[in-house]
């Protein structure tokens, strides 16, 4: 069965091949000449924002004052005005981080007079705080259960949930709403410990308001059945099997503590504006991130350490950047067109969620948001990624737009695997019709080899780039974000 999304794909290549063979038209196109004038201006701007100087512009650091300088200046030179409708604040909208590292933690259980601490290869503990410390708190051993404990059974104590592959995030996530002391996740075995430890004990950035105390450990099978032995473990462990099962609380407590390396700063989204004729139509949105990985991404004993991230995702600031040149040249636009260059993508969005959840005009005035992610891997004349493809009433403008300028449209179910990964995800979220719309997701076969190669390490760099498929999407958005933007020509439907 062919999904709907890839019915209209089908659909699109037929006329696509119809207008192929009755000469095509000229919009969304420009002379060799030019093209090689926007080639020029792209690789000067994906050379600065990747170059060593910008240290692989990680959040935080130098690399991104020198980023967040260059993109403002950029904003002025193209005749843009702060965006960000703060006074205090022109042109840079602060982003409030936690960046931490789980650094030393303890697991100890005490029954009756006899006290058993967990080696530290067979558990663990994390906190997001710089030190939480629970002291002989009771145990409650849930087993698979989540949603039917009650909280007031919960509150104040060291929760034992058996682990389940896909299911205990969201069960963890359930039992942390009623507030335990800590949560213990009983994994099976030494390599599913490792698992652990690599996702948790890696350094993570968050928003500072969502980086709240939670005092989260795990253990091995074995581990538990060390302290409670093995035929009183095993026992608890079936009974979770049972139809019958309820909480149960072990007469015994637990000690947890964990620290970790945390450290709070501020971080910026870059936000211009070209200011519009119409007042109160509506507003367009452009927006790419701006972050990488940093200068200390790459493999230990490397010579160079660097991400340098020169298509992850110098090129989507510079293709931003040189779009909203050419939309200011061809004078005012009914609509204010916002461009946002956002922090932390690569640590979950942080930078495009902080945004939503303070945006400088409402949410629900933007007509269209445009995402510009990872675009300078695909040769001129590749085909379209679609990302967002059905999910916005956007559709039909966008694809009028690619059939009358001969573009092909892509592999719909694969650009339908990334909705989720890139910045319009949390614009979507929040009822913002944002897509992606780049020949660097058109097919497998172009986004393969980067993500199965360069893709977040120190070989992206500027002589990596392939700036064909880049400048025929910069083309398309200046068609198509020029019509948004044209109150005549695009008007959204009435909620």
């Amino acid at each position: 069965m062919i999904r709907t999304g890839a019915k209209r794909g089908l659909a699109l290549a037929a006329l696509l091949a119809l207008g192929a063979c009755a000469g095509g038209s000229n919009i969304a196109s420009v002379p060799a000449e030019e093209r090689s004038a926007i080639e020029q201006r792209l690789t000067r701007d994906i050379a600065i924002l990747a170059s060593d100087e910008f240290e692989g512009r990680k959040p935080g650091t130098l690399g991104e004052e020198r980023t967040v300088a260059f993109i403002t200046e950029e904003m002025q030179k193209a005749g843009l005005v702060s965006g960000t409708n703060d006074p205090g604040s022109a042109w840079r909208a602060p982003v409030q981080l936690v960046r931490t590292k789980p650094f030393t933690s303890r697991i100890e259980f005490k029954l009756g007079r006899r006290k058993v601490e967990l080696k530290a290869d067979a558990a663990a503990a994390f906190t997001m705080r710089r030190r939480e410390l629970v002291e002989a708190a009771p145990l409650l051993f849930v087993g698979k259960e989540a949603e039917s404990v009650a909280p007031e059974d919960i509150v104040g104590r060291v929760v034992i949930m058996l682990g389940e592959p896909g299911v205990s995030p969201s069960r963890r996530a359930t039992l942390f709403e009623s507030n335990p002391a800590a949560i213990i996740t009983i994994v099976e075995d030494d390599a599913a410990m490792s698992r652990v430890n690599r996702a948790y004990g890696r350094e993570r950035t968050m928003l500072a308001s969502e980086a709240e105390g939670a005092l989260t450990a795990f253990a091995t099978q074995a581990a538990m059945t060390d302290v409670f032995g093995e035929k009183a473990w095993d026992k608890l462990v079936k009974s979770a099997d049972e139809g019958d099962f309820a909480p149960l609380e072990i007469g015994e407590s637990a000690t947890v503590e964990a620290t970790s390396e945390r450290v709070e700063f501020t971080s910026y989204n870059v936000i211009g504006k070209l200011p519009g004729a119409v007042p109160n139509s509506g507003a367009v949105l452009l927006l790419g991130h701006w972050d990488h990985l940093g200068a200390e991404c790459g493999a230990e004993d490397a010579e160079d350490r660097i991400c340098n991230g020169a298509v992850d995702n110098a090129s989507g600031i510079a293709v931003m950047l040189e779009l909203t040149r050419r939309l200011k040249a061809m004078g005012a636009h009914d609509r204010d067109i916002y461009l946002l260059a956002t922090t932390a993508e690569e640590a979950g969005l942080l930078g495009a969620r902080a945004f939503a959840e303070a945006p400088p005009v409402p949410l629900n005035s933007i007509v269209g948001a445009f995402n510009f992610d990872t675009v300078a891997i695909a040769p001129a004349g590749s085909s379209v990624g679609f990302i967002g493809e059905g999910e916005t009433p956007l559709d039909p403008i966008i694809l009028d737009v690619m059939q009358k300028s001969g573009r092909r449209l892509g592999d719909s179910d694969y650009a339908a695997r990334f909705v989720r990964r890139q910045d319009g995800w949390a614009l979507l979220g929040e009822g913002v019709p944002a897509v992606m719309l780049t020949t660097a997701f058109g097919s497998e076969i172009t986004t393969g080899p980067y993500l199965s190669g360069n893709y977040h390490g120190a070989g992206d760099e500027l002589d990596t780039i392939v700036l064909g498929g880049a400048i025929d999407d910069l083309l398309l958005h200046q068609e198509i974000v020029s019509r948004v933007a044209n109150t005549g020509l695009y008007s959204p439907p009435a909620e």
